[in-house]
């Protein structure tokens, strides 16, 4: 059997046991492998998704141009979908954004505007005020905002939640996963929860990120907030697709912890993924090592990792750039 477009490819991703890193822990770890996307990584989902919102609006019309302030992945999924529909498109990035990201975008036509990552998000040079500028000075632009988009949302609600529910034969009780826009978590925390309530969901956040303190404590705190090396994960303010109801526990990791974990992923596991889904599982195993007393004698944890390591050889995998951000 074979699809009708590369689109209907995305989705059904592979969930994994792990072993070696779980070892010692009073639980299964599953791990759900984004990375099996077409594009590559876990915002495939709505790079589509987002378009025929627009598209069934009629916001998006033929020829159209789609604008998108990105950290990459996003800018794939759009990018794809895009070209397979005849659309055109500008991505604002910031600079941290990979070599292999930016290449990648160029390689589905996308044309690209790189910004500065460090000055706030409402400064008018930041990558969501050019996306912005660009899409009111664009004929036919529109500019489809991933963090306040609620196509990003449902994009979760209506494939990763079930697909989520449906491989762990509804054993799940653990669900973890990073948050940038707030759409993952928050929409395959909305389904998981709706088929049962005792599933405890737990953000992970990188150091340098408002998430993990605007949980525990309500409140966006400026002297918490710098530039980090994790692409993909954090925010510097609370995006409107992030529904902390929604979220049970939060935990922090640092750079280093992520990137370290994304290098034992392939070399213990044979998981080739990337820093974000390095943090991720960093954040589930410290978190399940520390609560492990409390854990039922049938818990089973689900971590979702983002996306593949490809797209960071010059960075995370690279022991040059590990070194010279003192990440070794």
């Amino acid at each position: 059997m074979w699809h009708s477009d590369i689109l209907n490819t995305i989705g059904n991703t592979p969930v994994v046991q792990l072993n070696q890193l779980a070892e010692g822990l009073s639980c299964r770890v599953l791990v759900k492998l984004e990375s099996f996307n077409p594009g590559g990584s876990v915002k495939d989902r709505i790079g589509v998704a987002m378009i025929l919102a627009a598209e069934n609006s009629g916001q998006l019309k033929p020829n159209g141009t789609l604008i998108e302030a990105t950290s990459g992945n996003t800018g794939v999924g759009i990018a794809q979908a895009a070209r397979a529909k005849g659309y055109r498109c500008i991505f604002a990035l910031t600079e941290k954004v990979s070599q292999e990201k930016r290449d990648l975008l160029r390689a589905f036509g996308a044309e690209l505007v790189i910004c500065p990552t460090d000055v706030p998000h409402d400064d008018p040079r930041s990558y969501y005020s050019v996306a912005e500028k660009i899409a009111a000075e664009e004929q036919g632009g529109i500019y489809l905002n991933q963090y306040f988009n609620e196509a990003n949302v449902n994009a979760h609600y209506q494939t990763t939640g079930p697909e989520i529910w449906q491989q762990t034969q509804g054993q799940i009780t653990h669900f973890f996963a990073t948050a940038s826009t707030g759409g993952t978590i928050s929409g395959s925390a909305r389904y998981l929860k709706e088929q049962n309530a005792k599933i405890s969901v737990i953000g992970i956040d990188p150091c340098g990120s408002t998430y993990y303190k605007y949980f525990h404590e309500g409140i966006i705190d400026p002297d918490e907030i710098y530039s980090h090396q994790i692409e993909g994960a954090g925010k510097e303010y609370l995006a409107g697709n992030m529904h902390m109801d929604l979220v049970d526990d939060y935990i922090r990791v640092s750079d280093r912890d992520a990137m370290h974990m994304a290098r034992r992923l392939v070399k213990e596991e044979a998981i080739f993924v990337g820093p974000s889904s390095g943090l991720a599982l960093a954040g589930a195993l410290e978190w399940l090592e520390k609560h492990g007393q409390e854990l039922a004698p049938d818990a089973l944890a689900l971590v979702l990792l983002p996306d593949s390591g490809m797209r960071y050889m010059s960075k995370t995998f690279n022991d040059r750039w590990m070194q010279a951000n003192n990440l070794n």
